[in-house]
């Protein structure tokens, strides 16, 4: 139990279990561990709770899951007494939600803002996580717990000479503004990134810059959004129903509510596919993604109709052939790396004041003091705007020093790639949980859904271990090592596996991160809890216990 609160070196306070992050895993999380009767402290490197949601605050930022999905659903009383205004909420909506749930919940009081986790070790003598603040303060748990996501954590900024020099405005997406607004009102725009951020930037910045130029160097496929206002009546529906909402979502590949079409693309006529297709891609959300025929997702023929189907309503959507063209993916398949979701993103390049550069064609060379210098010409600008994303997945846990058995370090462990079980456990980090890790199911998911599968194991394994007298668990060599095993053979199978994405891994801005590495669980997010459930069911043969 928690002995001292000034957490001053050399007199740290003891928690049960610390836990890295505020957002949604890490609040419930909490949630659930105060339900045990277990002292928690959670360090926070922002101001408040929510995470992605708190931390990312652009223009045009957005849910792509339907929000009543995202919701949380162990509380009936908080899923009653919210009302979602959009079926894809804002930034804004979606913080105030969070805010609500730490509210009703108290769960502040044990949770430390503006603090970010330096180092974290492994005292083998007294199992116990000791834990560096960049407050200069100390803690010491039992159990360390990451909630720290897959992303916002670790933004990234591009490998491009000068960038440093540019006399007008600059902004990273994941660091805006939150003292003043951003005005783009007649000024020369640029945005670097067309990833799932760039191109809900440049839908906004679009409406209203002087003149906006995007700078693509990967173009990807993209799906419209299809939001719309959420009326009284359709929430009321709404909560009636949530069992049934949240039960089909827990049945589905990615625990959205989009139902896979099992028929193969290639056995069923031409006007059926075409009309399947068509009705998908006008559906809200995924729909065109996770709810077309089965083999579009995994089989190269039956992926390359379904690509030539959204190139042609590219083409459709943009009047300038040239430009079209240069937005039609050719390296790769619909679905196969992240897929934004859109609100007339096509459309933004019908408008006189945006222009494309293909920078493939013309590479960005350096950013000088007025503008954007490619192999071509230069360009003068207002405002850089660099929406170039993140070191996804590992990236948050390598920005921590994270030390277990004999003082090694997590990120020298995974220098070559993530070893673990479940995404979860890794060999030689005792009483270390890593919820949504590499190879979890939450790196490609509805993410409130599989979180709560992650962090319900984390209570039910730390419940045992408690119970049972236990001071620690490690997984054991064989069961990682089989587990990663797996995920890259499976890998290999899909479409996604051979592809440059953050998906797996690659990110020409990070040396030595260019060869690919599966980052994903290729057979979804029913499999993994099952995984889950028959490890629990056994008694956990995968963890040694002592």
């Amino acid at each position: 139990m928690e002995t001292d609160q000034s957490g001053k070196r050399g007199h740290a306070p003891t928690f049960d279990a610390i836990i890295i992050g505020a957002g949604l895993a890490g609040m419930q999380q909490l949630h659930l561990l105060r339900g045990l009767g277990l002292s928690v402290r959670v360090y926070e490197a922002s101001d408040d709770v929510g995470g992605t949601w708190n931390i990312s605050r652009y223009p045009g930022l957005r849910l792509d899951s339907e929000s009543h999905t995202y919701a949380y659903a162990f509380d009936d009383e908080i899923l009653q007494e919210w009302n979602w205004t959009e079926r894809f909420v804002g930034q804004a909506e979606l913080s105030r939600y969070f805010r609500h749930v730490a509210d009703k919940l108290d769960l502040r009081r044990d949770i430390v803002f503006d603090t970010r986790v330096e180092r974290a070790s492994f005292d083998e003598a007294r199992d116990l996580w000791v834990v560096d603040t960049s407050d200069g303060a100390r803690a010491e748990a039992r159990f360390l717990i990451s909630c720290i996501g897959a992303l916002v954590a670790a933004p990234q900024m591009p490998r491009i000479a000068g960038i440093e020099s540019f006399a007008g405005e600059a902004y990273h997406t994941n660091a805006w503004p939150r003292d003043r607004e951003v005005s783009f009102a007649g000024k020369r725009v640029a945005v670097i990134g067309t990833g799932a951020t760039g191109v809900q930037i440049v839908q906004e910045v679009s409406k209203t810059a002087g003149h906006l130029t995007v700078f693509q160097r990967t173009p990807n496929w993209c799906a419209p959004l299809g939001n719309g206002p959420i009326s009284q009546a359709e929430m009321d529906k709404i909560k009636a129903n949530y069992k049934d909402i949240f039960a089909r979502c827990k049945a589905t590949y990615a625990q959205f509510d989009h139902q896979i079409d099992f028929r193969s693309a290639l056995e069923v006529s031409e006007e059926e596919r075409e009309a399947l297709f068509e009705q998908r891609y006008n559906e809200p959300g995924f729909s065109i993604f996770l709810g077309v025929f089965i083999d579009c997702l995994f089989d190269p023929r039956a992926n390359a109709l379904l690509s030539d189907f959204a190139a042609r309503k590219i083409r459709q959507r943009v009047h300038d052939p040239k430009t079209a063209e240069v937005l039609i993916p050719k390296d790769h398949g619909f679905g196969s790396r992240r897929l934004p979701l859109e609100t007339n993103y096509y459309e933004a390049y019908n408008r006189d004041n945006v222009s494309l550069i293909d920078c493939r064609a013309t590479p960005i060379e350096e950013i000088t003091p007025g503008g954007i210098r490619t192999s071509e010409c230069e360009h003068p600008f207002d405002m850089i705007i660099y929406a170039t994303g993140f070191d996804a997945v590992v990236g948050p846990l390598a920005r921590i020093d994270l030390r277990g058995i004999g003082g090694r370090a997590l990120k020298d462990k995974w220098a070559d790639g993530p070893v673990s079980w479940m995404g979860m456990h890794t060999n030689g980090f005792p009483n270390l949980l890593i919820v949504g890790g590499p190879n979890s199911s939450a790196t490609l998911c509805n993410v409130p859904r599989c979180i709560e599968d992650m962090v319900g194991w984390t209570t039910q394994l730390i419940a045992h271990t408690q119970t049972s007298g236990h001071r620690r668990f490690e997984v054991t060599e064989a069961a990682e090592q089989g587990w990663t095993d797996a995920v890259l053979t499976a890998a290999e199978q899909t479409l996604a596996g051979h592809v440059d994405s953050w998906f797996t891994g690659v990110n020409s801005n990070i040396d030595g991160r260019q060869k690919r590495r599966f980052l994903l669980y290729p057979a979804g997010a029913v499999a993994y809890r099952e995984e889950l459930e028959a490890s629990a069911a056994h008694t956990y043969p995968q963890l040694t216990f002592a």
